[in-house]
């Protein structure tokens, strides 16, 4: 569900036309709804009642600050995966002690940051890594907490850009030596290790890699305990998937999610840590565009919008799909044509959808990607000095610009040219 429905003909955030807020800030934009923000944090928490747990949000999924702040007031934990993230979260007002550091880089700067920043704990990936945290500190006179991650070789049966837990991934460290790193770490000074972490990737549309998964961190757990470690959290990361289409298929619901984690690990009395980061902001954002010209090709027309790759670039980098449709509704009975939905940028790959029914629209008609919430301004760029999409956030009747649009100027003048030149 969200809150972007059709009101007196006009697409609204709530209750806040897009055409008000095209006219006040010009196209392309992202739109954020802060009731479905809220709601779909809440079915998570609500999901995993009464089990302890933390509700863990993936900044990298959407990382404006006030988006933080507004899921942070409201209890949220953040999963962070890098020392700039990092910064986004406390900038957010977020504690230390509900922050996350994941990530298979991370550099000893960014570890001596966050300790002394505050952090909840670090999802260890490596042996290496492992080392160089006791070093760092050690030399502070601090005891970093950790949780090691585990690849337990599940397949995710997602795209194969955004699974994790395969034994060729990058991510983790092999189950099967698990017993051996917890040992190794049990003995270095500066660690004390409080968990288990495991994330086998993103966008799942069924419980049954998840659960296998869960079940292999629960026979760890009771097998690291029998060995003498304290394991008192289990971070399972993220990775439910949303609906990007209207179709009648649909991922597993938080409830069935949170009904799933209780079956599989609630006898073992940890606190439960996750990190969803798409099902969360996914559904909550959009990205508003306009229609630039309507091209009659050979055989196919285009419409030509002035949004592109580098404002959206799942459908270029992922083969994703995402619904569009026009924001003033069309009027019954009109009749949909296919188009090759296309931005400007001088790039074949900067193709949104190919032969896509949609009704006949015109220059200067608006347009709507749903579901654009999650990676979709967090990756994006400059590429062919068009600048970032400004952000917006809904709140009832009312809006206000979370990220402005840069000028032109801004962007040259990060630019510096040596004296020799």
């Amino acid at each position: 569900m969200d809150h972007f429905l059709y009101q007196d003909g006009i697409l609204h955030a709530e209750d806040v036309a897009l055409t008000d807020i095209a006219a006040t800030i010009g196209t392309p934009f992202y739109c954020y709804s802060a009731a479905t923000l809220t709601r779909h944090y809440k079915l998570f928490s609500e999901a995993l009642s009464p089990l302890p747990h933390l509700v863990c949000f993936a900044i990298k999924s959407l990382s404006n600050i006030a988006i933080l702040k507004l899921l942070g007031d409201l209890g949220a934990g953040m999963d962070v995966v890098s020392i700039g993230e990092y910064h986004r979260a406390r900038a957010a007002g977020v504690p230390g002690n509900r922050i996350v550091f994941s990530g298979v880089g991370k550099t000893r700067d960014e570890m001596r940051t966050a300790l002394l920043g505050g952090i909840r704990q670090f999802n260890v990936e490596s042996e290496p890594e492992l080392r160089a945290l006791s070093q760092v500190a050690t030399a502070l006179g601090m005891t970093a907490p950790i949780a090691l991650r585990v690849n337990p070789d599940v397949d995710a049966r997602t795209h194969a850009k955004i699974a994790t837990g395969k034994k060729e991934n990058k991510f983790g460290i092999p189950i099967t030596r698990a017993p051996q790193i917890y040992a190794e770490a049990a003995t270095l000074p500066g660690i004390q290790v409080v968990g288990i972490d495991v994330h086998i990737g993103s966008q799942l549309t069924e419980l049954e890699p998840f659960e296998q998964a869960f079940q292999k961190v629960a026979d760890l757990t009771e097998l690291l305990r029998s060995q003498g470690h304290s394991i008192t959290r289990l971070d399972l990361g993220g990775g439910l998937g949303i609906p990007y289409t209207r179709s009648n298929e649909a991922p597993p619901l938080p409830l069935d999610y949170g009904a799933m984690i209780k079956r599989t690990l609630g006898h073992l009395n940890c606190e439960i840590e996750i990190e969803p980061g798409r099902l969360i902001s996914g559904n909550s954002g959009i990205l508003v565009s306009k229609v630039i010209y309507n091209k009659q090709g050979e055989g196919r027309d285009f419409l030509i919008l002035d949004a592109a790759m580098n404002d959206l670039i799942r459908p270029s980098m992922y083969d994703a799909h995402h619904d569009i449709v026009p924001v003033i509704e069309p009027a019954p009975g009109i009749l949909p044509q296919p188009f090759d939905v296309v931005g400007p940028v001088c790039e074949t790959g900067d193709t949104f959808a190919k032969q896509r029914d949609l009704p006949p629209m015109a220059e200067g008609d608006l347009v709507v990607f749903r579901s654009a919430g999650a990676y979709g301004a967090v990756m994006a760029s400059e590429y062919n000095t068009r600048p970032l999409v400004p952000e917006v956030l809904v709140q009832g009747d009312h809006f206000a610009v979370i990220r402005a649009r840069p000028t032109f100027e801004d962007i040259l003048k990060r630019d510096s040219i040596p004296e020799w030149l």
